[in-house]
């Protein structure tokens, strides 16, 4: 597989941690409840989550941006577009505002966030149009990236005002638009883009948390799947636990609803790693964990997550802004 840069930071403490913060900061500005269940300041429309559900997102750390306004997002769009122009033409400048085959739209999504005191998420989008044509109608969405943060108060309290911190950035399409749009914005806003690889601890605390998740009855069975090292060609071990056993075992195994310890977690793994050595007298421990599919959300990992119940996007971003904060910081 595809090697990924950049070190990702794994669990700076063990202790008893709220769910909605996994990787041990404090419980900030967005607030548990009294059953240890985070409490959403803004309700998700269906709108803002139907463009990012089912979609295979590729995850990047993103450092904060300076002089970044969304008063001025139009202006940006144009700006970024004339770019992409003028690298697809091997340098040459085109002219700000001239029709072009892509059309770029920046936007705000102002309700894709975790408390008051987050940036709203910035939408990027890339159309692909026909020269010939000026419909809207017959433009073809190509390409799609999002920075956001979710409760991402650790880094935003440590920059001046001149720095916007949103720093997960999650992007569908073709590498080489990912490339384009990092760049300019690498350029015009001085920030830094990193693809931001998830641990197989981390996934190991993400199969603990999403399998803990009240889902509809019909849920897709929880998968793990895990590497073999040391071999010719590569060979991958899928395991398949039925989502209301996973649930059964958590439910054992979590001592107080609403809080994880590093200890669950890994009583939970090590209770599945046995059982699957009774069947199949092979030891997962000696294998690299390297995705997990709940009916929550799936992810790689190299960096990819696909969100699969809109009812939970925004607890899977909070864990992606913990995780992409670590590797800023």
């Amino acid at each position: 597989m595809e090697s990924v840069d950049g070190a990702l930071r794994t669990l700076p403490s063990i202790g008893r941690l709220s769910w909605g913060l996994p990787f041990g900061r404090g419980q900030g500005r967005c607030g548990l409840s009294p059953g240890g269940r985070l409490r959403l300041q803004r309700n998700l429309d269906s709108e803002t989550t139907a463009f990012l559900l089912r979609k295979r997102w590729a995850l990047y750390s993103v450092t904060p941006l300076y002089k970044f306004s969304s008063a001025h997002l139009k202006a940006y769009a144009k700006l970024l577009s004339a770019y992409i122009a003028a690298e697809k033409q091997k340098g040459l400048a085109v002219e700000v505002g001239v029709e072009l085959d892509i059309k770029v739209a920046i936007s705000s999504l102002p309700d894709l966030k975790g408390s008051d005191q987050d940036e709203a998420a910035i939408l990027v989008q890339l159309s692909l149009r026909s020269e010939a044509s000026q419909k809207k109608s017959e433009e073809k969405l190509v390409w799609s990236g999002w920075f956001c943060s979710v409760c991402g108060d650790d880094l935003s309290k440590n920059v001046s005002a001149d720095f916007t911190c949103l720093p997960v950035f999650l992007a569908n399409g073709a590498e080489s638009y990912t490339s384009i749009v990092g760049s300019w914005f690498q350029e015009i806003f001085d920030c830094c883009f990193h693809r931001l690889a998830i641990s197989p601890l981390n996934l190991s605390w993400m199969a603990a948390m999403w399998t803990g998740c009240k889902v509809e009855e019909n849920a897709s069975a929880m998968e793990l799947v895990f590497s073999v090292p040391n071999l010719p060609q590569s060979l991958d071990i899928s395991y398949a636990i039925h989502p209301e056993d996973a649930k059964a075992l958590w439910d054992t195994v979590q001592k107080t609803p609403g809080e994880i310890t590093q200890e669950e977690v890994d009583v939970f793994m090590d209770c599945l790693y046995s059982h699957f050595h009774r069947h199949f007298k092979i030891h997962l421990s000696a294998t690299k964990l390297v995705k997990v599919s709940t009916a929550v959300a799936s992810a790689h990992y190299d960096g990819i997550i696909k969100f699969l119940q809109s009812q939970y996007v925004i607890e899977v971003l909070m864990l992606l802004t913990e995780l992409a904060i670590s590797q800023i910081q």
